[in-house]
């Protein structure tokens, strides 16, 4: 596992939990307006200083797992996030290890990998599944910047909702990338999931695609319109503000 920082203490990251977010690095994606550079494209290596003020801080598979032990009990949840942690082979003995240890683990994935989301459901691995729901089907390549399986991700979506373990779809709406008639289709995606969140754009960072850092972002009220149209045809939809 190439692991790419810690957050040591997070409140918001794992409903209901006081958790650790562990960072992996590398990403099969190159989303436009991903703010995780160093983790999706490691050779564009921002500095330790900058690493830090960005809540990472890179330790080795030995010092995280004497983190982990130091901590059960003030800490009761891990996320596992990236880049994209279900790239790595190793991930199930991975995440056993932090379960011996006494922890509910979240994953967060972009559902590329469904044979991996399989295995760890299968082996009681997982207790939370937070996917990214990119776009439509019909427009995802434009939005993440590569060529992707629209069947993984389908089967993604099919094995998180029918999973019964808790989960989230979450969407992050990029003025020119994101519109009322993609929310349509995307609510149509996920019927009968237990959320779905969207998310702000955010360009006053580094991010994957230059080009987009400072460009502007929907209103909150705008945010709010896109997900009631989302609500009536998903079920659920509300905004992660």
């Amino acid at each position: 596992m190439i692991i790419g920082g810690l957050e040591k203490l997070s409140l918001l990251d794992y409903p209901d939990h006081i958790a650790a977010i562990i960072f992996t690095q590398g990403c099969n994606f190159r989303c436009h307006f991903c703010y995780n550079p160093m983790l999706v494209l490691p050779h564009m290596g921002e500095d330790e200083k900058n690493k830090k003020e960005k809540g990472f801080s890179p330790l080795c598979s030995r010092d995280l797992f004497l983190f982990l032990r130091e901590r059960f009990g003030r800490l009761d949840g891990v996320v596992i996030t990236g880049g994209e942690p279900t790239l790595h082979p190793d991930l199930p003995d991975f995440i056993k290890k932090i379960k011996d240890i006494g922890y509910d683990v979240k994953l967060d994935t972009n559902g590329t990998n469904p044979e991996m989301l399989e295995r760890l459901l299968k082996l009681k691995l997982v207790d939370y599944i937070a996917m990214d729901l990119k776009a439509p089907f019909s427009k995802y390549e434009k939005v993440v910047g590569v060529k992707v399986s629209c069947d993984n991700l389908q089967k993604s979506v099919k094995i998180i909702i029918s999973s019964r373990i808790p989960h989230e779809f979450r969407t992050t709406l990029v003025p020119g990338l994101i519109n009322e008639a993609d929310i349509i289709s995307m609510a149509d995606i996920i019927k009968g999931a237990n959320n779905w969140y969207l998310q702000a754009f955010k360009s006053d960072t580094s991010l994957v695609d230059k080009n987009y850092q400072g460009k502007s972002a929907f209103s909150v009220q705008e945010m709010r319109n896109l997900a009631e149209i989302g609500k009536k045809i998903a079920g659920v939809c509300s905004l992660r503000e």
